[in-house]
């Protein structure tokens, strides 16, 4: 390659003395903490010695300049990555941003996660004998699905300039930090690259990009002769064809790589047995390793720091698969855990997402601010608007992320950090309700709303009860549309629990299963036209529905394209006036043919939609449609091109006032 000369012969001997994770004088015996579990947790089967229970600690370094502190099982402050070490915590992953600052030097926040950040990360991690993933991100800031930014020296450059400067960069870096002798373990080509890379989007070019990447880190591990995994990191699991798509093109490609790594939110990325089985998928058919690269679950809905929280009391129950308690926390470590386990040999690890990014000292906002400033301890600073002026440098502050840290506000550890000692043998605790069912009721207006008598109380052994309920309600709170809270109170003998009722009052509708929420569709006649093979299933993912989980979703990479309809034909109505609404949201390609459609009385009544874009829902209506014989037929004709996606819910047909 013409990226970058040799090192000298004596200097990589001289690195590699250090870099090879072998012990020093200053590495020091961690003995994993004696701490009662307070937490129950099952034995994950099959759980082996060298399995990765990691966890991405970027922010620790501008926490501790921001003044957090951090205390250990006993009460005492102490080293976080000691603590973690003693709670069975063996890797530790590090964000590289390549120079997160503006002209004047200061800081984009987000930890200011700099190549020397991780190396003083990294050699304290190794210090207590634990090995480092290093998550190249490739940008100035944050990469994810949403947003892949060039790093500002490689705005102007074109695809082979930008190969080079990464081969560059990579090399450089590493290098670097092995010379720091940081225990590298993984090195990450690239943070959540599904959508792009680097400025990148065409899938040939973020190819290249990766393998120019994984070039730089294969002559390093010749170097110093040193094991280096290296990993591509996808998010969206749920989206099971798109990952066995990605891992095909590639092997296409010839893209060097050993671990095929996802992120695994519990809110929003699918069931644990749909993670399981798309990666062994993946590690079968292409001889690749997989794991899990960033988890994490709230412990409350309590907000630390007086900047909103990612995951919060508002949002769907049903993003909730496990109670938002430590117990809860926990279980969700164990269980993803298990189900990497499951897919066997090729499943290697599971790395917990910044779980100490805890708020910092002040009395509210005003007072922190400063501080997040300063020390890039917020997710943005201000100063971020220098890079990405329409998202951070617009919503810049702090953490949205405390109530899921595994630590409390005040940096003393939860009993769920516990979970990476005990999964390997498993451990119980005293029994106690842990949480309660707050019950989720959708009622059409005018009809009553059944509160119910009892509700359900959630052990931490994972047991159940029903226990009575008294509610505060007054009924005619519900006589608009609106979403509502309803509080109570639970008893069990004689302890007291708060439960809260949420109750969403919406128009009278008369399609049946109108959100997609029940699993029998059968009242759908859902077809594809024209020799489309479209892809169209219900999807449980909160964030692509509107009322619920559940949503109709289609995607085709057919040459076809998206050509379906789905309709159903309602009867029994009183003669009258009627509209007809969907929600709907999706790729932008064009051409486009998208609509929405009502037959009744012979007469067809039309309302076409153009879709922009995820998350950018559109709610196409029709109204004065007049039916006197009591059926109306409802549905929606959607033809777009290959690789076009989206999602439609809410199918409501009402009366017209």
């Amino acid at each position: 390659m013409r990226f970058k000369k040799l090192i000298p012969l004596a200097l990589a001997l001289l690195a590699l003395c250090t870099a090879c994770g072998k012990k020093d004088d200053n590495q020091v015996k961690v003995t994993l903490s004696d701490a009662p579990s307070g937490i129950f947790v099952e034995k994950v089967d099959g759980l082996s010695d060298d399995f990765m229970l990691g966890c991405d600690v970027s922010s620790l370094i501008s926490e501790e300049k921001s003044g957090v502190v951090y205390y250990n099982d006993k009460g005492e402050e102490q080293d976080l990555l000691l603590t973690l070490a003693e709670n069975g915590v063996n890797t530790i992953r590090i964000r590289v941003w390549n120079d997160p600052y503006d002209a004047n030097g200061k800081g984009y926040g987000g930890g200011n996660n700099d190549v020397d950040t991780a190396i003083e990360i990294g050699k304290r991690a190794t210090q207590y004998g634990m090995g480092c993933i290093i998550d190249f991100h490739y940008s100035d800031f944050w990469a994810d699905p949403a947003k892949q930014m060039a790093p500002k020296a490689w705005a102007d450059m074109d695809i082979d300039a930008k190969r080079e400067a990464l081969y560059n960069f990579t090399y450089d870096s590493l290098k670097k930090i092995l010379d720091a002798g940081v225990n590298v373990k993984m090195v990450q080509i690239g943070n959540e690259t599904t959508t792009g890379m680097s400025g990148e989007t065409k899938t040939s070019s973020i190819c290249k990009l990766i393998i120019s990447g994984s070039e730089a880190v294969r002559k390093l591990q010749e170097e110093y002769e040193k094991d280096i995994l290296i990993a591509i990191h996808l998010t969206n699991p749920e989206s099971s064809d798109n990952y066995l798509s990605f891992a095909q093109i590639l092997k296409e490609f010839k893209v060097d790589y050993d671990v095929f790594g996802t992120s695994y939110y519990p809110y929003w990325h699918g069931t644990l047995d749909n993670l399981t089985e798309v990666l062994k998928t993946i590690a079968d058919k292409y001889d690749k390793k997989a794991m899990v690269l960033e988890v994490s679950y709230a412990y409350t809905y309590d907000e630390g720091d007086g900047f909103g929280n990612s995951i919060g009391e508002g949002m769907t129950t049903a993003l909730f698969p496990y109670a938002v308690t430590v117990q809860g926390q926990a279980d969700c470590v164990r269980d993803v855990t298990e189900a990497v386990v499951k897919i066997g040999e090729a499943g290697i690890g599971v790395c917990y997402w910044e779980p100490a990014w805890i708020p910092v000292p002040g009395t509210d906002y005003d007072d922190r601010f400063p501080i997040w400033e300063e020390n890039g301890s917020g997710w943005a600073s201000s100063y971020s608007s220098d890079y990405d002026p329409d998202d951070a440098g617009i919503y810049y502050g702090g953490s949205s992320w405390d109530n899921q840290a595994m630590f409390d506000f005040e940096g003393k550890p939860l009993a769920s950090l516990a979970v990476f000692r005990f999964m390997k043998e498993g451990a119980t605790t005293d029994i106690r309700i842990d949480s309660i069912t707050n019950p989720y009721l959708i009622v059409r207006i005018g009809d009553d709303v059944p509160l119910p008598e009892k509700v359900t109380a959630n052990y931490n052994n994972g047991e159940t009860t029903e226990i009575d309920v008294t509610w505060d309600a007054d009924k005619s709170q519900f006589s608009e549309l609106g979403t509502y809270t309803v509080t109570g109170t639970a008893a069990d003998g004689s302890d007291k629990y708060d439960v809260s009722a949420t109750v969403k009052i919406v128009e009278l509708n008369y399609v049946d299963n109108y959100s997609f929420e029940d699993d029998d569709i059968s009242m759908w006649d859902i077809t594809n036209v024209d020799d489309s093979t479209t892809e169209l299933y219900v999807i449980e993912k909160q964030a692509d529905a509107v009322t619920g989980s559940k949503s109709l979703h289609f995607y085709t990479t057919s040459d076809v394209g998206v050509n379906f309809i789905v309709e159903q034909q309602v009867e029994n109505l009183k003669a009258g006036t009627y509209k007809f609404s969907i929600a709907i949201h999706g790729s932008s390609l064009t051409p486009q043919e998208i609509e929405i459609y009502a037959v009744s009385d012979g007469k067809e009544y039309t309302q076409s939609v153009e879709l922009t874009g995820w998350a950018e829902y559109k709610y196409p209506v029709i109204e004065n449609i007049t039916c006197e014989s009591g059926t109306v037929t409802v549905g929606a004709r959607v033809k777009a091109p290959s690789a076009s996606w989206g999602n439609l819910d809410d199918f409501v047909l009402a009366p017209q006032e």
